[in-house]
C-alpha cells in the first residue's frame, strides 16, 4: 500500500496526516474548520483515499493558516506516498456534475506542480469559511506535490456546489492519474526518464 505520513508544526499549526492512495475513502479528519473538513472528506471517498487528518489551528484568527497548511501537508504525503512514480497513469481527468453545477479537472503527476483555475465564485463566504481558501488550499497541494492541476466550472451557480464539485472532480483526477498501469508496471510514464 502506498502511503504518506507527515507531521508539521509552526507557530500558526499543528498538524498530524496520514494519505493512503490505495484505500477504500476511510476517513477520520479533526480540523477545526467544519467546511474544509466536510470537503476533504468528500476529497477521500470520492478519489478512494484513506485519510487521517489531526489540525490545530489559530482559527481564532480565521482559516488562512489551517487550510494552507493542510493543503502543504496533504501535497507531502501525496508525493511521499506515490514514490518513484514508476507505472502510474499519470494523467487523470473527470468532467463532474454537481446538481446545476459542472466542474472539469484534469491532473498531470509531472512534477512541476501548478494550478490553473477558472472558476467563478461570487460569495465571499460558505458558513464560517472564507471562499477564496480554497484557491489557497490547492496552491499549496500544487507546489508541494510537484501535481499540475486544472479545473474548469463549465456551469454552476451555488457556492456550495462549485467547491463540492472542484473537490470530487480533483480528488477523482488524481485517483485516475495514481492509479497503476499494469501495461506499463515499472516504467517511468515519461520519455525524459525524469518526473
Amino acid at each position: 500500500m502506498r502511503i504518506g505520513k507527515i507531521e508539521r508544526r509552526t507557530n500558526e499549526t499543528d498538524i498530524s496526516l496520514t494519505l493512503a492512495l490505495d484505500g477504500s475513502g476511510i476517513v477520520d479528519i479533526r480540523t477545526g474548520c467544519g467546511f474544509l473538513g466536510h470537503m476533504l472528506t468528500l476529497f477521500a471517498a470520492h478519489g478512494g483515499f484513506d485519510l487521517t487528518l489531526r489540525c490545530t489551528g489559530d482559527t481564532k484568527v480565521d482559516f488562512h493558516h489551517t487550510a494552507e497548511d493542510i493543503g502543504i501537508c496533504l501535497g507531502r504525503a501525496f508525493t511521499q506516498a506515490i514514490g518513484d512514480k514508476k507505472g502510474i497513469t499519470r494523467y487523470g481527468d473527470k468532467l463532474l456534475p454537481m446538481d446545476e453545477t459542472l466542474i472539469l479537472s484534469a491532473v498531470d503527476i509531472s512534477g512541476r506542480g501548478g494550478l490553473y483555475m477558472d472558476v467563478d465564485i461570487t460569495r465571499e463566504k460558505v458558513g464560517d469559511f472564507d471562499t477564496e481558501l480554497v484557491e489557497e488550499f490547492f496552491v499549496a497541494f500544487t507546489r508541494t506535490s510537484g501535481v499540475t492541476i486544472h479545473i474548469k466550472q463549465m456551469s454552476g451557480k451555488n457556492t456550495h456546489h462549485i467547491i463540492e464539485g472542484i473537490f470530487k472532480s480533483v480528488a477523482r483526477a488524481l485517483a485516475m492519474a495514481v492509479k497503476m498501469d499494469a501495461a506499463n508496471a515499472g516504467v517511468l510514464p515519461s520519455t525524459k526518464g525524469v518526473l
